[in-house]
């Protein structure tokens, strides 16, 4: 299977080309905010270096979420007209999930938090099986002090990941002995890892509904609840 796998969900942008799980073509980049700008012409290089025309893509693979709006509007934007226009595959993967992959140590705990401002974080805990990350806690936006106990209840050590500088403090004296801590750049996002987690998975039946994960409203949406009391905003974003 060919697949381009792309992740612009936080600040740094990720592109990966792989055929059968190998990497043909791979690019990382964490100095720029500017997705839009940069995203097509990594992909068009990354494709020149793995030697592949479109035509050729089986899937097209995305970190759908959670993480910055813009962010993932740009990558699932761009995966979608991709698959829509070539008659490709599209999966989408956790942002979250695709960090976890980072620890390859089987039946390893792994926690991965984005910061989503105001002491709430953007998070979710997995279990290395089979090489892969697979949900304890299920990714959610949530206070961080009630995520806490939620981690220090499963009495395991647990390798924590992603923007820990506002609680890694907080990490340690809770969770004291269990808090395992790694090197920075595991916490990096790996389109890598993300084709990996995405080969194995079902493709989405309908390109066209596919939608990224945000797991809270955005503030146009709150601010359109607060206005709009009385009506359905079940399809806030379809409305506008």
């Amino acid at each position: 299977m060919k697949v381009l796998a792309l992740d612009t969900s936080n600040q740094p942008l990720s592109v990966a080309v792989m055929k059968d799980h190998q990497v043909l073509a791979t690019t990382t980049v964490t100095t720029t905010k500017k997705h839009a700008a940069h995203l097509l012409p990594i992909i068009n290089a990354s494709m020149k270096a793995a030697q592949f025309e479109p035509e050729d893509l089986d899937r097209v693979i995305v970190a759908d979420g959670p993480g910055s709006y813009t962010g993932i509007r740009v990558s699932v934007t761009a995966a979608k007209t991709l698959a829509e226009t070539l008659h490709i595959e599209l999966v989408g993967v956790s942002s979250l999930a695709t960090i976890a992959a980072n620890v390859p140590v089987e039946g390893q705990l792994v926690a991965v938090l984005f910061d989503g401002r105001n002491d709430n974080v953007f998070a979710g805990v997995y279990r290395i099986k089979n090489g892969a990350p697979e949900n304890v806690i299920a990714d959610q936006h949530i206070a961080f002090e009630k995520l806490l106990p939620q981690i220090k209840k499963l009495g395991e050590p647990v390798v924590v990941l992603g923007d820990l500088a506002a609680f890694k403090t907080r990490l340690d004296s809770q969770l004291k002995e269990h808090f395992i801590s790694y090197p920075q750049e595991n916490s990096l996002p790996s389109a890598v890892q993300l084709g990996r987690l995405g080969e194995s998975l079902k493709p989405v039946t309908d390109i066209n509904a596919f939608v990224p994960r945000y797991l809270r409203l955005t503030k146009a949406e709150a601010d359109w609840q607060r206005q709009h009391p009385k009506e359905d905003n079940r399809d806030y974003v379809e409305k506008v």
